[in-house]
C-alpha cells in the first residue's frame, strides 16, 4: 500500500474536498498524511487522517483565522492580490520544510491541490509521483476560456480570445511572486524552470471535482484530465446546532457567502432587502463572520445563524444565494437547487460565469450589487422553471461523473503504474 501526502490550502473549501479523498484512500488500505498549519490539526485528526505541521514558527495557532479574517474584508483585485501573497508565503515555507518532513514520514506519493502548485515541485525534487486535484474551478489556461478571476462570458471568437489573452497577461503579472518562489527552488534543486503555469500540474492525472457539464468547452486540456464530479459532500462534518423548529412551510431560500469572503456585512442587508415580501423563508448563514446579535435588524425578518448545517438545508432549499464558491455551488447542484451568485473574489467570478452559462442560475457581480438588481435576479430564478430544470440536469451529470470512488481509482492507477491515466 502507498503512503500519500496531501498538500492544499488550509481553508474549509479545500479541506472539504481533500478529506473525502484521503478517507477513501484509507478505506482502501493506504496511509494518508496532510501537511499543513497548526490551526487545522484538530480538523485533520477529526477527519481520521494523519497530520504533520509545516511552518510552526511562521504560522502559530491563530494565524489562519487572522489572515482569513483580513481576506474576508476584501473583494476584487485587492482580495486576489492578498490571496497571491498568502500563496507565496505558504509556498516559501512548504518548499523549505516539506522535503525533509516528507522523507522522514516516508511519503511515497502526493495529492496536490491545483491552488498549491509548489507541491508539484516538492514531488519532483523527491522523485515521487503526484496527482493534481482541482478543488477550485479548473485553472488550466487556454485562450478560448476566460481567466478564472473574471466573470467574462464564454466567447471563443477572435475578440473573445484577444480579451482572454490580455486577461492572462494581467494574471501572470499578479501571480509573478508565486512563480518566482517556485522557480527559485527548482533552480536550487537542479530542476527545469516552469514558465507556463500548466506545466506545474501532474502529467499522470489531473482530477476536477466539477462535472464536465459545468465547465466551458475546452480545447487544450491534457489527455490525463478527468472530471469526476464532487466528493466533498461525503466527508464527515461536525454537527451544527440549528433552530429547525423555526422553519416554516414556505419555500426556503438559503443564503451564504461562505467562510472566507463573508465579512461584507452590507451584502447580507442587501440580500434580506431583495427577498423581502417574497412568498419564501430566507435563512442566512454568516459563516462565522459575525454573530446574529451583532447585526442590525434585517428587512423581512430572516432567520440568521452564525453557522448553518448547509448540506441538510440544501435538501430543503428552493434557491441558494451564494458567493459562488465551488463547494457551495456543487452542493447546491448535487441537490438540484438553482442559484443566484454574488461573486466576491478569486475564482468566484469564474464559477458564477459558469452558473449563468449553464442556465442553472444568474450572477450579480459585487460591484453592481444593489437591492433592485438582486431582487430581479432572485425573482427570475425563484419563479422561472428553466433554472430548476438546468440545476436538475447538472444534478444528473454529477451522479454520472463517478465521484470519490472514480477519483480514487484514477489516483491508484496513476501511482501504481507511473503512467498517465487517460480520460
Amino acid at each position: 500500500m502507498t503512503h500519500f501526502g496531501i498538500v492544499c490550502p488550509n481553508s474549509t473549501g479545500h479541506l472539504n474536498t481533500m478529506f473525502p479523498l484521503g478517507q477513501e484512500l484509507q478505506r482502501r488500505g493506504h496511509r494518508v498524511t496532510l501537511f499543513g498549519k497548526l490551526d487545522i490539526e484538530a480538523k485533520v485528526i477529526a477527519a481520521g487522517l494523519e497530520f504533520r505541521a509545516i511552518g510552526e514558527s511562521e504560522f502559530p495557532r491563530g494565524s489562519v483565522a487572522k489572515s482569513f479574517g483580513e481576506l474576508g474584508k476584501l473583494s476584487g483585485r485587492e482580495a486576489l492580490s492578498y490571496t497571491v501573497n498568502l500563496v507565496r508565503k505558504n509556498a516559501e515555507v512548504l518548499l523549505r520544510d516539506a522535503p525533509k518532513l516528507m522523507k522522514e514520514a516516508g511519503v511515497e506519493a502526493l495529492l496536490v491541490d491545483q491552488v498549491s502548485p509548489e507541491g508539484g515541485a516538492v514531488a519532483d525534487y523527491l522523485g515521487i509521483p503526484f496527482v493534481t486535484i482541482c478543488s477550485a474551478v479548473v485553472l488550466n489556461r487556454e485562450e478560448s476560456v476566460p481567466p478564472f478571476s473574471t466573470n467574462w462570458n464564454y466567447n471563443p471568437n477572435l475578440l473573445g480570445r484577444l480579451r482572454n489573452r490580455l486577461g492572462y497577461q494581467v494574471l501572470k503579472r499578479v501571480t509573478k511572486p508565486v512563480t518566482k518562489v517556485i522557480n527559485d527552488y527548482r533552480q536550487e534543486w537542479k530542476l527545469p524552470a516552469q514558465s507556463n503555469p500548466n506545466q506545474r500540474y501532474s502529467q499522470l492525472a489531473q482530477i476536477s471535482q466539477q462535472p464536465a457539464e459545468l465547465e466551458f468547452p475546452r480545447e487544450e486540456l491534457p489527455e490525463c484530465f478527468h472530471f469526476t464530479g464532487p466528493y466533498h459532500y461525503s466527508s464527515r462534518r461536525e454537527p451544527i446546532a440549528f433552530p429547525w423548529e423555526k422553519l416554516t412551510d414556505k419555500p426556503l431560500i438559503y443564503a451564504s457567502m461562505g467562510t472566507l469572503q463573508n465579512r461584507l456585512v452590507e451584502v447580507f442587508q442587501t440580500i434580506a432587502s431583495a427577498c423581502e415580501g417574497l412568498e419564501a423563508q430566507l435563512v442566512i448563514s454568516l459563516g462565522g463572520s459575525a454573530s446574529p446579535e451583532s447585526l442590525p435588524k434585517l428587512p423581512g425578518n430572516p432567520l440568521v445563524v452564525e453557522y448553518a448545517p448547509q448540506l441538510e438545508l440544501l435538501q430543503k432549499a428552493s434557491l441558494t444565494i451564494t458567493h459562488a464558491g465551488l463547494n457551495t455551488t456543487l452542493e447546491s447542484l448535487n441537490n438540484g437547487v438553482p442559484m443566484v451568485a454574488i461573486p466576491v473574489a478569486n475564482d468566484q467570478p469564474g464559477v458564477a460565469a459558469r452558473i449563468a452559462w449553464t442556465g442553472a442560475g444568474e450572477a450579480v457581480p459585487l460591484k453592481k450589487l444593489n437591492v433592485s438588481k438582486l431582487r430581479v435576479a432572485v425573482e427570475k430564478v425563484f419563479k422561472e422553471d428553466s433554472y430548476k430544470q438546468n440545476a436538475l440536469r447538472l444534478q444528473e451529470a454529477i451522479k454520472r461523473a463517478g465521484g470519490v470512488q472514480r477519483a480514487a481509482d484514477i489516483i491508484e492507477q496513476a501511482v501504481s503504474t507511473g503512467k498517465p491515466v487517460l480520460a
